[in-house]
């Protein structure tokens, strides 16, 4: 949920600034079961929307002697600090949501979560997708540190009114139609600011982002070697591309005034993985039946997609993990993906009627449990380094540099080399 998030992106739904996190917990068991008496707390830190607040009530409902604190922040905040936490040997939650982009640097630190393996998570291997399951699982593949919630599939999100106002397509089929490359996407953009005076997209980094997706090889190859010069620069170089041609409306995702955009039309069109389509219905609600689904321009890629773990220093490992082996069960999955939009990483369940034939009345009854599914099928996610989750950000802050204005788009490239490199250190 890039996110973001989402998944991003709350996201993400995704950067999606928070006070600080309560993470805090109270229970006064490590064991705990509804049938304890224990009372206990379980504290959730993530970001975005999990679709998690429905399911809160019910499984306490389920366990009555189990609360469940839901602690929603930004999402790079989230992962921070989450990583402080870890290095200072406590303070982290129960359990802790973790994305794509930032699992391999945790997942080096499995010693720190606990082995899901050794709490019976190993029979659920067969219903993830193959690579789901190896993106948190420890390179000796001993340790699984984390369990897949959702994939981040693309497509893009757009407001029929707002097109049509512009004089374009609004039909799904026909707007798939006007972008089958980034560059036609581009074009069209171009043509809506001309005849709006609008902006057409919220940010470019939320271009850069999918299209960085769609490339055989992203930040890091599997050695860990920083390649800047592959798929980065081709994210970058549209990102900036698309900034310098007034596309953006240059607002950061998860902060308040881009949440207003979705309601006040300050762009038409975003980047959207499953995982967005909660983020849009719960921040614009007066917005519905305004919003379609279209193909992504470049067709496929993924971004986002996040896991639950439980870091061992909380205070509550075995009932954590049994909120967590409900949580991932078919009715609690398809009832997520039915309200907020994250597709599951269990495709077993994807042929499911309640996924298969539900379609999103919010997006003008978009056929979202055939859209989604057919995107995660076909997916065969890039690898994600160590250092990807700090280098992605030291990379979009560049990119929102050239959008305020506070550095050229000719100096931007190397800026961003210099600044991955950092992250890198």
């Amino acid at each position: 949920m890039k996110r973001s998030t989402p998944r991003w992106l709350r996201v993400a739904a995704v950067s999606l600034a928070v006070g600080s996190l309560v993470v805090a917990c109270s229970g006064r068991s490590t064991t705990g079961g509804s049938g304890s008496g224990g009372e206990v707390t379980l504290t959730i830190n993530f970001w975005g929307d999990f679709g998690l607040q429905d399911l809160k009530a019910k499984y306490e409902a389920e366990h009555t002697n189990v609360k469940i604190a839901l602690n929603s922040g930004e999402y790079n905040a989230q992962h921070e600090d989450l990583q402080k936490k870890l290095i200072a040997g406590s303070g982290a939650p129960d359990i802790a949501a973790i994305d794509e982009g930032f699992i391999v640097q945790f997942r080096s630190q499995a010693d720190k979560f606990v082995n899901l393996l050794d709490s019976g998570a190993g029979k659920y291997e067969s219903n993830y997708l193959p690579w789901k399951w190896k993106q948190s699982l420890s390179a000796d593949g001993a340790t699984q540190i984390g369990l897949g919630t959702d994939v981040g599939g693309l497509a893009m999100c757009y407001r029929t009114d707002l097109f049509e106002a512009a004089g374009l397509p609004t039909e799904r089929d026909q707007v798939s139609a006007l972008w089958p490359t980034w560059d036609d996407f581009l074009a069209v953009g171009q043509q809506y600011v001309a005849k709006t005076n609008k902006k057409f997209v919220d940010n470019a980094t939320n271009l850069f982002n999918p299209i960085l997706g769609q490339q055989q090889v992203g930040f890091y190859d599997e050695g860990e070697q920083l390649r800047m010069d592959g798929g980065p620069k081709v994210a970058f170089d549209f990102a900036v591309k698309a900034a310098d041609a007034g596309l953006s409306a240059n607002l950061t995702s998860f902060q308040a005034d881009w949440d207003k955009g979705f309601t006040n039309g300050s762009f038409a069109v975003l980047a959207c993985p499953a995982w967005m389509l909660g983020h849009i219905q719960n921040t614009a609600p007066g917005t519905k039946g305004k919003w379609d689904i279209a193909a992504v321009p470049g067709g496929g890629g993924n971004w986002g997609g996040s896991f639950l773990t439980i870091p061992k220093q909380g205070k509550n490992v075995d009932e954590a993990y049994k909120f967590l082996e409900w949580l991932i069960q078919p009715e609690q999955q398809i009832e997520i993906f039915k309200t907020v939009g994250n597709l599951p990483s269990q495709p077993g369940l994807y042929a499911d009627p309640a996924i298969a034939d539900f379609k999103n009345e919010f997006f003008n009854s978009a056929p979202v449990g055939q859209i989604f599914p057919k995107m995660a099928e076909g997916l065969t996610p890039q690898y994600l380094g160590r250092k990807n989750g700090p280098t992605r950000v030291a990379v979009e802050n560049v990119i929102n540099r050239v959008q305020n204005g506070t550095l050229k788009s000719d100096a931007a490239w190397a800026e961003a080399i210099k600044e991955a490199d950092k992250a890198n250190k």
